[in-house]
């Protein structure tokens, strides 16, 4: 099993370098090679790695590479961490506790619809146009996966497991709720926390045009009006990069959490 488990890891970094390859010379073979598409409009992958080294050390619209990403960082890390803190928690009492359900759902049925930009004029007016107002429209983007989550996790908890417990002498619904309804949803619960990662870091662009002067979707901004497609794509690839790097972050601790649930290989 783990020699398997081994030689599907391996056919699975061999085809992504493999395919990452591809994109990569398809790319220099349009733009380079070719010349098929000019470079103001898709610019060369050498011209990516020659401003990544331009802009790592030296500032860029009043600040580095890792300035700009190490702000959006924060501004992704602070929303997120705070829809983890409050929808986590809401999800799963509305799911367990009906008379909560029915005092909190019809808001929230009203609120689930609006997207997360709608609220940026409100967030300017409450918060200014500091670092709050961009992580109040982060905390939007991510909170409604993970309450949507949580509530249908707690909601599709196994009645055989109630059954047992209560079999076994377990009679609160607070015991209940924690020793038999939250272990066993946190497979789903884990996956609404990354698809409100992923939401999360959509949204950062649009969250950074707010009246900001640092990050990557300002970078992005700043290096539009000066006519630098290179710098957008090369702020895309960090967002990406970025996004991936910490998605296999939570999956991994996925695995360590729930070690009993089967992780499927793509």
């Amino acid at each position: 099993m783990a020699e398997r488990k081994r030689r599907q890891s391996s056919r699975r970094l061999v085809l992504s370098i493999l395919s990452f390859t591809v994109v990569i010379l398809g790319w220099y073979a349009l733009t380079s090679w070719a010349r098929m598409v000019p470079p103001a409009f898709l610019p060369p992958p050498q011209y990516i790695v020659t401003d990544f080294i331009r802009v790592i050390g030296s500032p860029y619209v009043g600040n580095t590479l890792i300035g700009h990403t190490l702000m959006s960082l924060q501004i992704v890390l602070g929303g997120f961490f705070m829809a983890i803190l409050i929808g986590i928690p809401l999800g799963i009492l509305m799911g367990w506790f009906k008379r909560i359900e029915a005092v909190v759902d019809p808001l929230f049925q009203l609120l689930r619809p609006i997207p997360p930009l709608a609220w940026i004029p409100l967030s300017l007016l409450w918060f200014g146009i500091g670092l709050k107002s961009k992580i109040f429209v982060i905390w939007l983007a991510a909170f409604v996966p993970c309450v949507i989550n949580s509530y249908t996790a707690i909601r599709l908890t196994d009645p055989l497991l109630v059954k047992a417990a209560l079999g076994l002498g377990v009679k609160k619904q607070r015991d209940l709720l924690w020793e038999v309804a939250i272990p066993s949803s946190l497979p789903v619960i884990l996956g609404g926390v990354r698809i409100g990662l992923g939401a999360a870091w959509m949204t950062l662009v649009a969250a950074e045009l707010l009246a900001s002067d640092a990050g990557l979707g300002y970078m992005m901004q700043m290096a539009r009006r000066a006519l630098e497609p290179s710098v957008i794509i090369l702020c895309m690839l960090i967002i990406g990069i970025l996004g991936a790097l910490m998605a296999r972050g939570l999956r991994a601790l996925e695995k360590r959490i729930c070690p009993w649930v089967k992780q499927e290989e793509h």
